[in-house]
């Protein structure tokens, strides 16, 4: 079997999407270490090791993401090649979505926005509100050092411990704004505020962001679909937020099936379809 493997090499944590050479998904897996260069070899012989294959099976390795350009040869004798981050981000969201177009929106450490259609890919922007920013934030407001915590936190969270509704500072209708709208993040809080609460209130707070920019850039656009990728798109709080900015603006906001893998498997889709046809086997 002739695998082609794509790689999307991050700051601790390394994905990595395999198919065959006919196009069929091999399997995907992500591995954490404490650089780029031994999170992506990891991965690697992880990869190898768990789908039976030998080195000699392996095609082609397509890297990209920012750690990416750490490498500066062939890695293990394989041929190598790297892809731009926000190619892979767009035709990787629309292959896992099955959309035809897109605004593609990776949540990472950071935000990237991507269109995707037929006219192309291209990065309208990013934002450094992230995954980062939700992991600084609640290690020093709630002592939560990994995603696995916060989760775990969040899930017995009061948001209105800590955020402003507009139901908290008016008693009328205001347009299309209902009560339990936020008016401010943070705007409240309460003496009684547990650090359950903060963690809450923070994701809330990055969500909405990520959301309202997504939102913005449909209105000046005439796409509606917003198709998340990235690591924060496995926080369960992320699909209660961006329901209902759904509701609010009428934008469709999608998580695929195996969201954070979109990177990885954008980059392998690029060499197997150069002639730029996004199609997962």
């Amino acid at each position: 079997m002739s695998v082609v493997i794509g790689i999307d090499v991050g700051g601790s944590t390394t994905k990595i999407v395999g198919y065959t050479d006919a196009g069929k998904l091999v399997s995907m897996l992500k591995v954490e270490a404490a650089d780029p260069l031994t999170s992506a070899y990891g991965a690697l012989g992880k990869f190898i090791n768990e789908n039976g294959l030998a080195l000699s099976d392996v095609q082609q390795i397509i890297l990209t993401g920012v750690g990416s350009s750490l490498f500066k040869t062939n890695i293990y004798g394989i041929a190598t090649s790297k892809v731009d981050e926000f190619e892979a981000i767009g035709s990787g969201g629309l292959a896992l979505s099955g959309k035809k177009e897109g605004l593609i929106v990776s949540m990472g450490t950071g935000t990237a926005f991507v269109r995707a259609g037929k006219d192309g890919i291209r990065h309208i922007g990013g934002s450094g509100v992230g995954g980062g920013t939700v992991l600084g934030l609640c290690s020093k407001l709630c002592g939560a050092t990994s995603f696995k915590t916060v989760v775990e936190m969040a899930e017995g969270g009061r948001l209105g411990q800590v955020d402003l509704n507009i139901g908290d500072i008016s008693t009328g209708v205001i347009s299309t704004l209902t009560p339990d709208t936020t008016a401010s993040n943070f705007g409240k809080m309460e003496d009684g505020a547990t650090p359950e609460d903060l963690t809450v209130g923070v994701l809330n707070m990055v969500f909405q962001t990520i959301g309202m920019m997504a939102v913005f850039a449909c209105r000046n656009d005439s796409v509606k679909d917003v198709i998340l990728t990235g690591t924060l798109t496995l926080v369960p709080f992320a699909k209660h937020v961006f329901e209902a900015l759904h509701k609010m603006h009428g934008v469709n906001f999608i998580i695929p099936q195996n969201a954070i893998y979109a990177t990885a498997t954008g980059a392998a889709l690029s060499y197997l379809y150069k002639n730029g046809k996004i199609h997962v086997g």
